[in-house]
């Protein structure tokens, strides 16, 4: 186990601890188990699953709301989410909102505002050139006048009736929302930011992470013991985080491709890769959670679509001191593998139940869900 391993296992021991003496069950679980909180985690002592999964509230509802909205985030809390996840992007004067991405052509009505019609671009973002209109081009005060919208539409046409209603928060307003709610229902909310595209906003010079911890400092979040954990698809920049801050980290891998910064760096390396032992043993070097690509956790058959037996990546990530959430379920068919589908139309809902249990079966301490009811049921389902 190399110094900097050392030093994240006692940084969640620490966290642990903290989290017992005040005992928040959701914080422990945020970090290890009370059976854990005893040593650091070994090779030859993996991780157990937590005693109570948790359920994230993936953009906060979006099976609901337009994603990413204080009203999507609201309505995952009260659908008793135990985690809501805003996903960063940096204004114009460097404002942190919750995007998706920073194209906001898709889930904005930029398009219907004359006034910003020649901001729409083309830009090469991660290597791909995409044309659209960018949050970095917009000041706060100017995106502020434009309202979400479903990003969705075909898929989720009830939720259009909420377009044009909601605006696109900052970073700081859900903050805000999720103390409000905490105060209002007296549990503990956790909040998962995720960082995107770190290398592309560093490259602009607006980075994204100090911004980041800085307003979660305002918020008292910035603790130990603090109920929020920071993800990311890159590797440079949550190494870079790992000096920054004790709250901890999540190493996120999609099922194709690989983390772009790598790539940039001329170091290119797969996420099929990444989650081989030798690099969860890496990645648990600098971060305390894996986030893997459903597909990573039960791989589907090529010729059927539906899932078998679970990978190995659950067990090796918790033997290399890693716990996991994996992403993301979703209660439309089109989105299920074969195995959880009720009938042929794409947008019917499937078995999300069984899909949860499945998930939960093969060890995964949490998860990310667009419908947070759908997930919590199961979950407490399967806790019996």
């Amino acid at each position: 186990m190399t110094s900097r391993t050392i030093t994240r296992h006692a940084r969640l021991v620490a966290a642990t601890l903290a989290a017992t003496l005040a005992g928040s069950t959701l914080l422990v679980a945020t970090t290890a188990t009370s059976a854990d909180a005893a040593r650091p985690h070994q090779a030859d002592a993996p991780l157990q699953q937590v005693d109570r999964p948790l359920v994230f509230g993936h953009r906060g509802a979006p099976g609901y709301r337009p994603e990413h909205t204080l009203a999507s985030y609201r309505l995952a809390i009260q659908l008793g989410a135990d985690y809501i996840e805003p996903d960063l992007v940096p204004t114009k004067d460097g404002v942190l909102v919750a995007r998706h991405e920073n194209d906001i052509t898709g889930t904005t009505d930029v398009a219907d505002h004359p006034e910003f019609a020649d901001r729409r671009t083309t830009k090469t973002i991660d290597g791909k050139p995409i044309t659209g209109w960018f949050t970095e081009d917009f000041t706060l005060a100017e995106l502020k006048t434009l309202r979400a919208k479903e990003r969705l539409p075909q898929v989720r046409p009830g939720n259009t009736r909420y377009d044009g209603r909601f605006e696109v928060p900052t970073f700081a307003e859900v903050l805000q929302l999720v103390q409000d709610e905490e105060r209002r229902t007296g549990r503990t909310i956790g909040v998962a930011p995720e960082t995107k595209h770190p290398t592309y906003f560093d490259s602009i010079g607006l980075s994204p992470e100090e911004p980041m911890l800085r307003t979660l400092r305002q918020f008292h979040l910035d603790r130990k013991r603090s109920a929020v954990l920071i993800q990311s698809f890159e590797v440079s920049n949550l190494q870079q985080l790992n000096r920054m801050t004790d709250l901890p980290l999540e190493q996120l891998t999609d099922a194709t491709g690989g983390p772009y910064d790598s790539t940039a760096a001329g170091r290119p390396v797969t996420y099929a890769d990444m989650v081989k032992p030798a690099g969860l043993a890496r990645i648990a070097a600098y971060a305390d959670w894996l986030g893997p690509n459903k597909d990573q956790v039960l791989p589907r058959d090529p010729a059927t679509g539906a899932t078998g037996a679970p990978s190995p990546v659950v067990a090796d990530a918790h033997r290399a001191g890693l716990r996991v959430v994996v992403f993301t379920l979703r209660d439309e068919n089109q989105f299920m593998a074969t195995n959880f589908r009720r009938g042929t139309d794409p947008n019917a809902k499937g078995d999300i139940h069984a899909e949860v249990t499945a998930f939960l079966d093969a060890g995964v301490d949490a998860l990310f869900a667009d419908y947070a009811d759908s997930a919590v049921d199961a979950r407490d389902d399967w806790l019996g």
